[in-house]
């Protein structure tokens, strides 16, 4: 049966009175438990992780608040599972922050795996994170238009495997999978391949030497082992649909080949091969390492009064950087976050992006990336001339990309835009150039008995930006963009997103979210407007309290005033206000 107390709701009485005094209560409420309790704990989806439950039939669950707040703490904190069941157990900030009563509570390994299990289910962590960050942004009243974006690599809990070493761990779980399920199947396997493959997975290949033909020689073995066992098992339906046929299926493919049956091992795999069979989805950066990465857009006006994370989007290590403006941008527009400026590095603000971000109306800042100028022979040469004068300096119709007048305001004799290839070709009349005191450093071409220029629409827009990205205007506003890099080192640092205490996309997406979702409640703790609404809303929750005191000392006096009719010598006041206060 579901069990949960809206944290809107007004108390009777304080539990917290007797055993905080002013100072404590403070340090709660100026610090991340006032604002979980009194801001952050209603926006929680206790509606869908309630939906596991009848409304009425069988024993209540936990409150169902304080669960979904506490798996929210659990990973800004970076605290394991018995971490979170001691702080749940023993912390008055933890029972302050989760609207529970300050005695004794108690909660079970297996309930806080089973809550944890349907977070990733619902994928309500994403949720969870939407909400705080919309709902910190409206009461902070912060500036959007201008935002950063960047990524930052992140390690799961998985251990690292060289090539050989993972194609042994794939055979070897597979084997032990064999064994248990027919002995009889494991022992009609060669003999040589079953020993070769019985020590522990720590102690896999330790009698191999060290120099490279012997590791070479071991890894040649290694994969016809793995393409031995595929032929053997691939008939079988019983073993082809379990998860570990299935990671040495991928792990052998993307590992080797075979060419006339006889096994290759590939002399390069690329980035997005399987790294351990423990962690399917996490892939390998060339430059990082194996596991995973966050895609991070962040506030970054001068005005605002702290800076939050505005979208995160968690991605394997090998996805490319570039590829990843677009779905950040629909993201923001998506929750209505979208800034009129996004600062980026080079990565990001190739010329398909910018087009991109200008089309919903955002400014895309940041350096050329060098391949930028990639496509026609024609763009390359002309982003690539080193001219005073080149095709920005020509006066062109943006719309038909035609042009008006060269540089030295001379019309031109023909322009004609040619849709199916995206050259425009520009004939300039042969008494104009042949005189011209500029054509040493034109851009424009003697072909025969005429002057010719070629462009295409992003030539004309590369060149104008690297013009601009030498500009000391742009190397200011692109200055901002570095604050992200600190901000990517505080999460590490405060909520453990460098590595992770999970392994697996459901446990990593989720802990990715919600540590985001604690970096920005962190953020917005500081801040004296959010420290104002934690006041007003815990004195607004007081206004009960004082009420019933109010209430209780017109009850006592009416106690008072009949004693001394009945019994005639009165009561003393202090008395009774001893006796309310112990009665309080």
């Amino acid at each position: 049966m579901r069990h949960s107390v809206n944290p809107l709701q007004i108390r009777l009485f304080d539990a917290y009175d007797p055993v905080l005094t002013e100072k404590t209560r403070k340090r709660l409420l100026e610090h991340w438990p006032g604002v979980l309790r009194h801001v952050i704990l209603e926006l929680l989806p206790v509606d869908t992780l309630g939906g596991h439950f009848d409304p009425k039939m069988g024993r209540p669950t936990k409150e169902l608040y304080s669960l979904a707040g506490l798996l929210l703490i659990k990973e800004f904190m970076n605290w394991t599972k018995e971490d979170a069941l001691d702080q749940y157990r023993f912390n008055m900030q933890v029972h302050y922050a989760l609207n529970l009563e300050p005695v004794a509570q108690d909660l079970s390994k297996r309930t806080l795996e089973r809550y944890l299990a349907y977070f990733e289910e619902d994928e309500l962590a994403k949720a969870t994170m939407d909400a705080v960050t919309v709902k910190l942004i409206e009461l902070l009243d912060l500036n959007i238009d201008r935002q950063r974006l960047d990524s930052t690599h992140i390690f799961s809990d998985m251990a690292g495997f060289g090539r050989t070493r993972l194609m042994g761990v794939a055979i070897k779980r597979f084997l032990t999978q064999v064994l248990r399920q027919d002995r009889k199947v494991y022992l009609s396997l060669p003999e040589s391949l079953r020993e070769r493959y019985a020590p522990g997975v720590n102690r896999l290949f330790a009698d191999c030497k060290k120099d490279g033909d012997s590791r070479r020689s071991l890894r040649d073995q290694v994969a016809e082992d793995m393409y031995t066992l595929l032929k053997a098992f691939a008939g079988k339906e019983a073993y082809v649909r379990k998860d570990t046929y299935k990671a040495l299926e991928r792990i052998f493919y993307e590992q080797c080949e075979v060419r006339e049956e006889k096994v290759l091992v590939k002399e390069k795999t690329g980035g997005r091969v399987m790294q351990n069979p423990s962690d399917p989805e996490a892939t390998y950066d060339g430059h990082k390492g194996p596991g995973y990465q966050v895609q991070l857009s962040e506030t970054c006006h001068p005005d605002n009064p702290a800076q939050l994370i505005t979208c995160a989007i968690p991605q394997t290590a090998a996805e490319s950087d570039a590829r990843a403006l677009e779905p950040v941008l629909e993201a923001l527009q998506g929750r209505k976050l979208l800034p009129r400026e996004m600062v980026a590095d080079t990565p990001y603000c190739g010329d398909e992006n910018v087009q991109r971000a200008e089309a919903l109306g955002v400014e895309l800042i940041g350096p050329m990336p060098s391949d930028s100028s990639s496509g026609s022979d024609s763009d390359q040469a002309d982003v690539g001339k080193a001219e005073p004068l080149n095709i920005d300096d020509f006066d062109i119709d943006e719309v038909t990309e035609e042009v008006i007048c060269c540089p030295a305001g001379h019309g031109p004799e023909s322009s004609k835009h040619h849709g199916a290839s995206g050259v425009t070709k520009t004939v300039m009349p042969v008494s104009v150039c042949g005189g011209c005191e500029f054509f040493a450093q034109c851009p424009m071409k003697k072909i025969r008995d005429t002057y010719v220029l070629e462009h295409t629409a992003k030539a004309r827009r590369l060149v104008g930006r690297r013009r601009e990205t030498a500009t000391e205007v742009f190397k200011e506003r692109y200055q901002i963009r570095g604050g992200i890099e600190g901000t990517n080192s505080g999460l590490k640092r405060r909520t453990g997103l460098g590595r992770l205490r999970v392994r697996g996309w459901p446990a990593v997406s989720h802990a990715i979210y919600l540590k985001i979702a604690g970096w920005n409640i962190l953020r917005g703790a500081v801040c004296a407007t959010i420290r104002e609404i934690v006041y007003a809303r815990a004195k607004k929750a007081v206004l009960g309290l004082d009420f019933a005191r109010w209430r209780g000392l017109q009850v006592l006096g009416g106690v008072r005033r009949g004693l001394r009719r009945s019994w005639g010598p009165p009561v003393e006041r202090g008395m009774i206000f001893s006796a309310f206060s112990q009665v309080a």
